[in-house]
């Protein structure tokens, strides 16, 4: 049910209605949509160049300005990130949008800076069996390529995040010690990034961990800017992106979502989808948590989007917010 029908009368936000208390954070988190990118990559159809670039319009559309639009991974192991350069050559260019190229090596990086690529955002795993299931290597050699892929964002001029994936926990070395993710932690700030993000990959994390791992990093006067990457695989993404919404840090804090709640790693043995943008956006909102990147969101377009990608994928939407509709919204 689309919220711009004629005739709707809006329900008053349990935040308007003094019924719920105001969260401490009052800083806007931003959102940061990885549909076009992690919402992809899983799905056993892979999509055309020219539906990846309509679907990139359509989040535009949306307000959505920050967006991880492509990866730079090997075809032959990701074929659903096939054509990334097309892809880049084919967007709008805006100075209010953030173009987003996901890489893991060195050499991705070299690819993204030859495109209209904004911000490079490297990932690393903290556990070495994640490492080389997912990228050949152990930990400290991705460290090294992170390194290289940082110094050649740096020298074309862009932006560069690293994400810690399996930050939460991981599929073939169970549960991570906090020790081990302040050291990869630790080794990533020393790279001079601009964003450290950390990612429940598999989906098994849970607040309590939200608020521990953050307090690796919280105070460190290297990091600049802090992302969580949440799955909502054992229905804990919410509850955690919640978590990280009421966080009060000094420094700004992200939260990826995927419209359409679409993804999963292919790495990643029962790794279901993302927390879905359209959910995460009536989350916070209802929360009153304001956003950037969109400061709001229509939610009814919002799940109109979500349809449109399930019919291209033919794969289901995972989010709840367009079967319930806005709870602001009634006949």
């Amino acid at each position: 049910m689309s919220g711009r029908s004629s005739g709707i009368e809006a329900a008053p936000s349990p935040v308007e209605t003094g019924t719920v208390d105001l969260p401490a954070r009052v800083a806007p988190v931003e959102l940061v949509e990885v549909g076009p990118r992690d919402g992809l990559q899983n799905e056993n159809r892979p999509l055309p160049v020219g539906t990846r670039v309509e679907l990139i319009g359509r989040l535009l559309d949306l307000g959505v300005r920050r967006l991880e639009a492509v990866s730079f991974v090997r075809p032959d192991r990701v074929p659903q990130m096939v054509g990334a350069e097309e892809v880049m050559a084919a967007l709008p260019q805006r100075d209010d949008v953030t173009y987003v190229g996901l890489v893991l090596n060195r050499r991705g990086a070299v690819r993204a800076v030859e495109t209209a690529c904004d911000e490079i955002n490297v990932v690393v795993p903290v556990t070495d069996a994640f490492a080389e299931r997912n990228q050949g290597a152990p930990v400290a050699a991705l460290l090294d390529e992170a390194a290289g892929a940082v110094e050649v964002a740096r020298g074309a001029g862009r932006s560069v995040s690293v994400t810690l994936a399996v930050a939460f926990g991981c599929p073939f070395s169970g549960p991570v010690a906090p020790e081990r993710v302040a050291d990869v932690a630790e080794a990533a700030l020393a790279l001079g990034i601009d964003e450290l993000a950390l990612a429940d990959t598999i989906g098994v994390g849970v607040p309590a961990q939200v608020r521990g791992l953050t307090a690796l990093v919280q105070g460190d006067e290297r990091l600049r800017r802090l992302r969580f990457h949440f799955h909502n695989t054992r229905n804990t993404g919410y509850a955690n992106a919640a978590a990280a919404a009421d966080l009060a840090l000094d420094v700004p804090i992200a939260l990826d979502a995927s419209i359409g709640g679409f993804g999963g790693c292919p790495f990643a043995p029962a790794a279901t989808g993302n927390i879905a943008t359209e959910d995460l956006f009536y989350l916070l909102r209802e929360s009153g948590v304001p956003t950037t990147g969109p400061a709001d969101l229509d939610l009814g377009a919002a799940a109109e989007v979500s349809t449109w990608l399930s019919e291209q994928l033919d794969s289901p939407v995972t989010a709840q917010l367009g079967r319930a509709g806005d709870a602001r919204v009634r006949a």
